[in-house]
């Protein structure tokens, strides 16, 4: 692989159950050294894709390298220069920390003059010095995450792919746990990461949003937060909300409402109510309005917009 060639490129790639399409002709392109956060809705297809790109799943269709050999016919050798977090935590809950990772190192065939020094890294890493032999099971959800990764790095991959690797992990061990995504990526590993939690995405160097099996966007969070939502986002404070979204829906003028926390964000565009006739559109309808003000739009807001149309209406140019 040349050393400009990206450590990722997807073409076309697309895997059918049957009937169902998971994931349909998806085009990815990854370097070396970068963050790819993976969002999408659940069954949106980020973990087809990443079984795919692992060589789990072989495409129903179109093509895929990773590190310069094809997912299709170079599988194995695709496995050996990746490491793999499925959403689950794949460790032995009734072997210690030490035993699953000499275990894992086996599985990777780590060079047994190496094993011992790869091993203290990762229990290092993990900040499981002293608890090498406690058991798995008995360990928090944040030290088996960091265990886990410690796992699936021990034979030093140059490609990472993480599956919603943080799901149920308290906040605190998630920013840990993304600190050492960073240093990895410092370092040149390419990582292609899925999750659920939008203040995760901001630490990506790019985001690329899944639906229904389409990449429907991709960028830097700060491109995809500059997206046209199709007019003007507007925060604001009424009660109740639900009747006040309801009322909202076939407004004229109101490209999308969604509930935020105790508000309504708002997406206005030109034709229709502006933002000084909502309150008094909404007062109609026996709704009270306490605010409403402009705001600029977060990466929720990009995505709930964006999944909520149509395919051509969700695209961003």
């Amino acid at each position: 692989m040349s050393a400009d060639a990206p450590a990722i490129l997807a073409q076309a790639l697309t895997k059918k159950f049957q009937s169902f399409t998971a994931v349909d002709h998806l085009d990815l392109s990854i370097a070396k050294g970068e963050i790819v956060g993976f969002i999408g809705p659940n069954g949106a297809g980020k973990s087809t894709t990443i079984r795919m790109l692992c060589g789990l799943l072989r495409p129903s269709e179109g093509s895929a390298q990773v590190a310069g050999f094809d997912v299709s016919s170079e599988a194995e050798a695709v496995r050996e220069h990746i490491g793999y977090m499925s959403q689950k935590f794949s460790l032995y809950g009734d072997l210690t920390v030490r035993e699953n990772l000499r275990f894992f190192g086996g599985i990777y065939r780590v060079a047994r003059r190496e094993i011992d020094e790869r091993m203290k890294f990762a229990i290092s890493m993990a900040g499981l010095e002293g608890r090498e032999d406690r058991l798995v099971r008995t360990l928090a959800g944040g030290w088996k995450q960091r265990l886990a990764l410690g796992c699936a790095i021990l034979h030093r991959p140059p490609i990472l792919f993480l599956d919603e690797p943080t799901s149920g992990v308290e906040p605190e061990a998630r920013r840990r746990f993304w600190d050492l995504i960073h240093e990895f990526a410092a370092d040149g590993v390419t990582i292609l990461v899925s999750t659920h939690y939008m203040d995760e995405a901001e630490y990506c160097n790019r985001i690329a949003l899944i639906d229904r099996g389409k990449l429907i966007a991709i960028g830097t969070p700060s491109e995809l937060r500059a997206h046209q939502l199709g007019g003007e986002l507007f925060e604001v404070g009424c009660a109740p909300l639900g009747a006040a979204m309801k009322a909202l829906s076939d407004a004229p003028g109101v490209v999308d409402a969604a509930i935020f926390g105790d508000r309504l964000h708002v997406v206005l565009g030109a034709g229709g109510l502006d933002a000084a006739d909502l309150p008094g559109f909404l007062g109609e309808h026996g709704i009270e309005v306490d605010q409403v003000r402009s705001v600029p739009p977060s990466l929720e807001d990009v995505f709930v917009q964006l999944v909520s149309g149509s395919p051509e209406e969700r695209m961003i140019p």
